[in-house]
């Protein structure tokens, strides 16, 4: 089976400090974790403008995003097991090539991944599928996994079948809570 994987909230549990950095950004305004988490969890773009952040607050969420260290951002449990059993693994991510590299390189799972499309490859972003048109035309994918419906939209597009990671909106194929149960659930 060859997997294209989304990276942030699917791959790595990157989300919870996203939330501290834009709750920190903001000012830690009196705004709960789990409502600035849910709207990252849409996207960046829909959080940034349902929160009505300034050009100067989006700039500093960016920075200090990609400030964060490998060893800071984990892996989901499990991942390991499934990236095993893949005949391919490749990745599509609006996050930078060099910041997907270097944590996948700390984690020692770079070996797992044949290709990768980021978001400085100069593709449109999800849920525009070009990115994974052409991921899908090098390596025939059987399934793409990602955390958000925007993640899904593109494979759908194509007739790839699709999973969601913690997530239950509706229209994917197969839906995960953990990587443990994933070889019950999309067999």
């Amino acid at each position: 089976m060859n997997i294209l994987w989304d990276f942030d909230g699917t791959l790595f549990d990157t989300y919870p400090a996203y939330t501290a950095i834009v709750k920190e950004v903001m000012g830690n305004a009196n705004i709960p974790d789990i409502e600035i988490f849910a709207q990252l969890k849409i996207s960046f773009t829909d959080a940034f403008q349902y929160f009505q952040l300034t050009e100067e607050q989006i700039m500093t969420i960016r920075k200090q995003a990609r400030s964060l260290k490998p060893k800071d951002l984990k892996p989901f449990p499990h991942l390991e097991d499934v990236l095993k059993l893949a005949d391919k693994n490749v990745i599509m991510t609006h996050k930078e090539r060099e910041d997907v590299a270097a944590i996948l390189a700390f984690h020692k799972l770079d070996v797992y991944f044949e290709d990768m499309v980021a978001g400085d490859d100069g593709y449109p972003r999800k849920p525009h599928p070009a990115s994974y048109e052409f991921l899908h035309e090098k390596h025939r994918i059987d399934l793409a996994v990602g955390d958000r419906e925007i993640d899904i939209l593109p494979a759908k597009s194509l007739g790839i079948k699709t999973c969601l990671f913690q997530n239950t909106a509706p229209g994917a194929n197969f839906y995960l809570e953990n990587y443990k149960d994933f070889l019950r659930v999309v067999k």
